[in-house]
């Protein structure tokens, strides 16, 4: 066994480990599980923030402890891998984006503070909030039509994971998670089209 694979197995015991400590009530558990996946959640982080431009409200890294202080919150006893974990991870990293782009879209309707003469358009950043709302809007109608489809979706789009990773952290073949892959993009495509 190759010391790359040795450390793999090793991560993959510590993990699950610290996942099952987190699960039976273990806070510290959570705090030693964050710097053995933090490479992970970066990657995933990264994935979520890509073609954002730079008027995005986060960086990376205060887009995983964002998501790491809503983790702190979560009953842990459902999780049961590291795949499972990554995903619910990449799942809390969207609502962390969902929230941020509602709270933009509040302020750009006269929130609570004084009106600024610039803005997004006007310094040439893109605000994507409108389209991210937009898609959260359609993944929960999609949920609430196939749960599995919009896991798969979460996976795919939000934690840039391979149809072998997703198959892991849902528990099901790699050929369901490509063939709802497939009927939930086309169901997308219609439902952000009209």
């Amino acid at each position: 066994m190759s010391a790359d694979a040795r450390r793999t197995a090793s991560d993959s015991i510590d993990v699950t480990r610290l996942l099952d400590a987190y699960g039976n009530g273990d806070r510290d558990a959570l705090d030693q599980l964050l710097p053995v996946l933090y490479a992970d959640l970066q990657r995933i982080a990264r994935h979520h923030l890509a073609g954002e431009g730079a008027g995005r409200p986060f960086d990376t890294t205060g887009l995983v402890h964002e998501a790491y202080i809503r983790l702190v919150g979560v009953n842990a006893t459902s999780i049961t891998s590291r795949a499972h974990f990554l995903s619910l991870a990449a799942r809390t990293m969207r609502r962390v984006l969902i929230d941020g782009a509602r709270q933009r879209n509040a302020l750009k309707r006269g929130g609570r503070q004084d009106p600024v003469t610039l803005n997004s358009e006007a310094l040439g950043v893109a605000d994507r909030s409108e389209d991210l709302l937009a898609l959260d809007r359609a993944l929960a109608k999609l949920e609430s039509l196939d749960l599995r489809q919009s896991r798969v979706v979460e996976c795919k789009v939000f934690a840039g994971m391979t149809y072998p990773e997703i198959s892991r952290a849902l528990d099901i073949s790699v050929a369901t998670v490509k063939r709802d892959w497939g009927t939930a993009r086309a169901w997308l495509n219609r439902e952000l089209s009209q």
